[in-house]
């Protein structure tokens, strides 16, 4: 039976990246596949996301053998198929370098590997990817847990781009819980076989909501404001009605054709719904306790680095705070197995959400229009479009002083925010459940 959801997920790991993963991997054959795993730099840099995706199945090879001696179920998802891991993007477009290792730890998993060298695989795993490790030759054989994913020598955009390009158009969902960079560089080198895409789900911003790196923007936006803005672009009717401006006029990417086959469907994950759905110490501790007196490998992986992750919380905020970890990333994939749920809700019509790429204090912030304010060409039915010519349309709803284009029906992105879930205060439970059965 063919899986009812097939996707591409764009990754920082990074501790709720890691939980993320965890997560789709879990999921049963008809759920989800797991066709490519992205990496991207971020939480940590590029390398050192890389270490942890593969350490994952590294640990999951040794979680897998514990299970069955122990009768226990098995991730369905990862013994179904076989993702490829490719390496993207290893800093932004214009931006420097920003990193949360303040709060992920310098290896983004608050030293799992230092903790426990057994959980963590031999640098020969570099060689997978085209890296020379001294020591390592060409006839060693490969470590046994690269069974459970394709390594890539190529760019992670170009591996999004070749499986949009041959798989049927509408069955691939990319899901971006990190900068968006890679998905920027795949949208900017062919934007006809992006646009294939069934949907884009977005972990990012902050839009009624306050930041987490700055008062107004989240990391993954602020971390590539410029390609968060290029890729909800492609949300516009016009998309150069929304692109980021140039330096000395001139584009890192460059600008899209003016004609493209259609919009992209893009789904956001914003703090505003992402923080409420908290995974609390006592919880996490509760579940993983006595699975560590089991010998689960797993749980002796997470243990570490979740409950490093909660004693960074607590030393932020100081005794008596009632505060979790917010399960930002996690949430888009429940998202992806359970979206056909009614209590998934979106604002009632897309909103333009446009992403701030050159203020001193508000760089990442994501900018809406609370001013209430009608939109002439919405109000009057009479007013004629021609959307065979995207730019003569964009003069039939133009308002005097709007140089920017809010009261425009044709210019401005149109981006699905989702609001509600089926579960804040269940979900934390449910992803326990499914990640260590």
């Amino acid at each position: 039976m063919a899986p009812k959801n097939r996707i591409i997920i764009d990754t920082d790991p990074g501790v709720d990246d890691v939980l993320a993963l965890l997560l789709a991997l879990s999921a049963s054959p008809e759920e989800l596949e797991v066709a490519m795993i992205s990496v991207t730099y971020g939480n940590v840099p590029l390398q050192r996301c890389l270490r942890n995706v593969v350490a994952m199945f590294h640990v999951l090879e040794k979680e897998m053998k514990w299970r069955e001696a122990n009768g226990k179920p098995t991730f369905g998802a990862l013994n179904a198929y076989k993702p490829i891991v490719a390496v993207g993007a290893s800093h932004p477009l214009e931006d420097e370098e920003l990193v949360a290792d303040h709060f992920h730890g310098e290896d983004g998993l608050h030293g799992v590997h230092t903790a426990h060298p057994d959980l963590s695989p031999a640098d020969t795993w570099r060689t997978l990817f085209g890296d020379k490790v001294e020591g390592a030759t060409d006839s060693d054989e490969p470590p046994s847990f690269s069974r459970f994913f394709s390594p890539s020598k190529g760019p992670a955009h170009e591996e999004i781009l070749r499986i949009l390009r041959e798989e049927p158009e509408d069955t691939i969902t990319v899901v971006a819980v990190g900068p968006l960079t890679n998905v920027a560089l795949a949208a900017a080198k062919d934007p006809e076989t992006f646009l294939r895409v069934k949907e884009l789900v977005v972990m990012g911003g902050a839009v009624n909501t306050i930041g987490n790196v700055t008062p107004v923007a989240e990391f993954n936006c602020m971390a590539d404001a410029v390609a968060a803005a290029r890729v909800y672009a492609l949300t516009s009717k016009v998309p150069s009605s929304t692109m980021p401006p140039t330096i000395h006029g001139k584009s890192v990417l460059g600008a899209y054709p003016e004609k493209l086959p259609r919009q992209l469907k893009l789904s956001l994950f914003p703090l505003d719904i992402t923080t409420p759905h908290e995974l609390h110490k006592e919880t996490f501790n509760q579940k993983i306790q006595p699975l560590l007196k089991q010998g689960s490998p797993l749980a002796k992986w997470t243990e570490t680095f979740l409950n490093g992750t909660f004693n960074k919380i607590d030393s932020m905020l100081g005794e008596g705070h009632n505060e979790g970890l917010s399960l930002h990333d996690p949430l888009t994939i429940w998202y992806m197995l359970t979206r056909d749920h009614p209590e998934w809700t979106t604002v009632p019509k897309p909103e333009d959400i446009r992403v701030e790429t050159c203020g001193q204090w508000t760089r990442g912030m994501h900018v809406i229009d609370n001013r209430g304010r009608a939109k002439p060409a919405e109000v009057d039915s009479t007013v004629e479009t021609h959307p065979e010519d995207p730019m003569d349309a964009v003069t039939f709803d133009e308002v005097p002083g709007d140089t920017m284009g809010w009261l425009s029906l044709r210019r401005g992105n149109r981006i699905n925010r989702v609001v509600s879930s089926p579960g804040q205060n269940t979900f934390a439970g449910i992803l326990l459940d499914r990640i260590f059965a």
